[in-house]
């Protein structure tokens, strides 16, 4: 059966994939690619990205792969600049790369690591999205995608830094889609659902993961996880300008994206999909 994103075209689209080396990233990179769009995939892992870029030249797409860490504000800067030397302005922006760690009680963590959680998960993002946006207004057009998670909406003992990373992030995209939206760009915070990536198996196999989050184990075991290509799948329909609507709004690999868009103005006025303090 065909996917619900397969009529999607972005040929001649520049999109920049932050952790796009493995995983949900490397997934997101081929959708992109596989739809026409030339892909920056830029992470901190030089041989993980020439598995990707390898990828996608074997299935005729354009990409670069860009070696950066996203949390160096120079690096970003050259990673933008190189992307559009090669491959022209940039139309998306995935903010994917991330860490989970550290797991355990918020008093017994390393407090570095701790803060180093929040330097990728939102440091990362906004310093990847100071860089492209200038271009993006100047043009009135781009889209910028936050890999968020439910995480973001709920707390999880134990998990402290990812949590507040992720609110964080969720209220990040909310606040740049009100800033952007005179200028028709629009920025969404999305829940990839719960993948198996080198972040879940951190949790499924590490003494930290096992000790504070058996009940992880329990997602993959009653088959609630998701395939790394279904949550691609979201990026794409994304990225199509099919739910521009929404912009500002949290958004699920759960949802159905098109009623959604339907249902866009209701969705406003309810205050609904984006973190509320309901009284």
């Amino acid at each position: 059966m065909d996917s619900p994103s397969a009529d999607i075209s972005l040929a001649g689209q520049v999109a920049i994939i932050t952790g796009g080396g493995r995983g949900l990233g490397r997934a997101m990179a081929l959708a992109l690619s596989g739809a026409g769009a030339l892909v920056a995939v830029a992470a901190r892992s030089e041989d993980q990205l020439k598995d990707t870029v390898t990828d996608i030249e074997n299935r005729g797409g354009r990409t670069i792969a860009l070696v950066v860490d996203v949390t160096d504000h120079d690096a970003v800067t050259g990673m933008v600049q190189e992307t559009e030397q090669q491959l022209g302005p940039v139309d998306l922006l995935v903010n994917n790369a991330g860490v989970i760690q550290p797991i355990g009680p918020t008093w017994e963590v390393d407090p570095d690591e701790w803060w180093k959680n929040l330097d990728i998960n939102v440091r990362g993002p906004f310093l990847c999205a100071r860089e492209v946006l200038p271009g993006m207004i100047r043009r009135k057009c781009g889209r910028i995608v936050n890999v968020a998670s439910y995480a973001g909406t709920i707390s999880i003992p134990y998990g402290s830094a990812y949590v507040v990373a992720k609110t964080a992030l969720i209220r990040f995209s909310e606040n740049l889609a009100a800033e952007t939206k005179e200028h028709n760009v629009q920025v969404f915070a999305i829940d990839p659902g719960t993948v198996r990536t080198a972040m879940a198996e951190y949790l499924l196999e590490s003494e930290p993961g096992r000790r504070w989050a058996p009940w992880f184990r329990t997602i993959f075991d009653d088959g609630n996880d998701v395939s790394a290509e279904r949550s691609a799948q979201l990026v794409l329909s994304l990225a199509s300008g099919r739910a521009d609507a929404l912009s500002g709004c949290f958004l699920s690999v759960y949802d159905d994206l098109p009623e959604l868009a339907r249902r866009a103005e209701e969705l406003r006025k309810n205050e609904q999909h984006i973190l509320r303090l309901r009284r």
